[in-house]
Parts: C-alpha cells; sequence; structure tokens
C-alpha cells in the first residue's frame, strides 16, 4: 500500500488501484447517451465548475490525489504506463505528466506536418472558399474564429483538421514541424465542452469558447501555420512555453501578443490542464495523410497532413 504519509501518490504499484472493468464500462454506456451527456457536460455553471477544478486540481494531497484517480478512471480509460513519473503530487500534476523518452516518435519525413497532440480526428478536410466543418453539416466561418480577415485569407481552399483531446490523453502538444511563432491572438470566451454530442447541438462551438490563435510560419517552405487550441469545460487554461503568462478565464492582460519564438519538429510548444481541442490549419496543397478520417485516433508525432512541395 502506499504510504498516505508521503506527499505523492503512486499510480503504478497501488494494487487496488485498478477499477473493475465491468463498472466502467457501465458507467462509459450512461455517459455515452447523447442527451444526458449533453446535460451533464453543458447545462451546469461551466465557468464557476471550470474555475473550481483548476483549484481543486492543484490541491496536494496523498489521499485526494489517490481518490481522485479511482474516479476518473470509471469515466475514462486513463493509461499513466507511459508516464515519465510514476507518482503524483496532485490531480494537476497527472494532467499535465511528460512522457518517457522514447513513447512518441516523430516522422522524420520533411513533407509531413505531424500530429502536434494525442487525439482523435474530428472534422477535416479542405477548407471550403473559407467555411470550415465543426461536425456533420455544422459549418462556420473562420473568421468567427481566427478573428482576423488577413489570416482567413491564408486558408481560404486550404486544410484543416480538428484534433480533439480526451480527458484521460496526454495533455502537451507540439510542434508540427520546424517552425517560428511569430504571433498568438489570446480570445476569452465561454467553456463548452467539445465532445461530439455538444458540436451537434451548439452552432459555432469553437467559435464561442477561450482560445489563442498562434500564427507560425515553417522554416522551409515560408508558409503560414496555424494552431488553435480551443479550451473547454473544466480545461479554461492554455500555457504556452514562450510566454510568462497563463491563459485562463481570469486573464485580463493584452489579447495580442506578437513575439517570435523558434520550436523544431517534435519540440513541446505548451498544455492544456485537462482536455480539450486544437484545430491544425494549412494552405492549400496539403492533403490529409493516408488513413486518417473523422474519428481516426492519431499520437503526437504521426503523420497529419502531407504537402506535396518538397
Amino acid at each position: 500500500m502506499t504510504d498516505l504519509t508521503d506527499c505523492h501518490y503512486s499510480a503504478m504499484t497501488d494494487p487496488s488501484y485498478p477499477t473493475p472493468s465491468s463498472t466502467r464500462h457501465g458507467l462509459h454506456r450512461l455517459i455515452e447517451q447523447e442527451d444526458l451527456n449533453f446535460l451533464l457536460t453543458n447545462r451546469l455553471p461551466r465557468a464557476l465548475l471550470t474555475r473550481f477544478m483548476g483549484w481543486f486540481s492543484k490541491i496536494e494531497h496523498p489521499l485526494l490525489v489517490k481518490l481522485s484517480i479511482r474516479v476518473w478512471r470509471l469515466f475514462a480509460d486513463l493509461d499513466l504506463s507511459e508516464a515519465r513519473k510514476t507518482e503524483f503530487r496532485s490531480i494537476h500534476d497527472c494532467f499535465t505528466r511528460e512522457l518517457k523518452a522514447g513513447t512518441r516518435p516523430i516522422d522524420p519525413d520533411p513533407r509531413v506536418l505531424t500530429s502536434p497532440c494525442d487525439a482523435i480526428v474530428g472534422a477535416c478536410g479542405q477548407v471550403e472558399g473559407t467555411t470550415v466543418l465543426q461536425a456533420k453539416d455544422a459549418p462556420y466561418p473562420l473568421i468567427d474564429l481566427l478573428g482576423k480577415p488577413e489570416l482567413v485569407e491564408q486558408y481560404r481552399d486550404g486544410s484543416y483538421v480538428t484534433l480533439r483531446l480526451k480527458s484521460s490523453m496526454y495533455h502537451r502538444f507540439h510542434a508540427p514541424a520546424d517552425l517560428e511563432v511569430e504571433h498568438v491572438t489570446y480570445i476569452s470566451g465561454d467553456v463548452w465542452n467539445v465532445n461530439p454530442p455538444a458540436l451537434k447541438r451548439i452552432a459555432g462551438l469553437y467559435c464561442k469558447n477561450e482560445r489563442a490563435v498562434i500564427r507560425t510560419r515553417l522554416r522551409k517552405e515560408g508558409a503560414v501555420l496555424t494552431l488553435v487550441p480551443v479550451a473547454a469545460i473544466l480545461v479554461a487554461s492554455i500555457r504556452l512555453h514562450w510566454l510568462n503568462v497563463l491563459l485562463h478565464l481570469r486573464y485580463r492582460g493584452p489579447h495580442e501578443m506578437p513575439g517570435r519564438a523558434s520550436f523544431d519538429k517534435g519540440q513541446e510548444m505548451g498544455w492544456f490542464e485537462h482536455g480539450s481541442t486544437i484545430i491544425v490549419f494549412a494552405p492549400g496543397g496539403y492533403r490529409l495523410a493516408e488513413g486518417l478520417g473523422n474519428g481516426s485516433p492519431i499520437r503526437m508525432g504521426e503523420a497529419l497532413l502531407v504537402s506535396p512541395a518538397l
């Protein structure tokens, strides 16, 4: 048994840690009922609950961490076997865990933009003029998401991929290619859940939620690549390594953040504090990597988009 006088919790060695699969699967089936899922995860005081979770997740108490991870496993397929650490001081420490070296190989092909994160692929494909899909039969205009007409024009008839991070996934995100960050626009907003039931019911959901628009330029091609991390309920905190602020619901600083940062392909750029979405926008000429489509699982470092230009 883990010594509860220790300020850490070992998620790997505690024999009482695993949750019976029958209980977990039963809860999964319950929350997969779309109407109930939407009610439970959206018709709540979302901002208040998100602020509470931000406070609660940072409490360092071994028994609380142990019980919280047990509850988390009731609702999600949480796998900590790849985590660099086996002991966590808080739930936040577990949410933002790093991985063991070598667990996410980076595709070395220079034509390939790799996935910035572990995710499930959502709506993806070609931008129709300046309109993209949130879900089937649910389009939204890029200007509502990106906010700048000149940036929208970069992706007219371009390509996009929506990447949804489940709460149990690795929460850090990485550079899809060798690139230079040119500008960040922080857009405060709501914290709707970003799961499929909500995407079907809330028009323009990504355009309503808190997000950061990260404009970057690929070193080799000079093309503009934009990443849009979108926060959600329980996760309205985004950390970007090159900024010395945490972007969250209480942030009241400048929303336009010029300033350059350089990243090599696969280098960590930041993290979410729970799970959410990253939307990747690339100019025309890029195509989705073979085998990917709506619903496909993908891991950080695997091929996401391919350019025929190189």
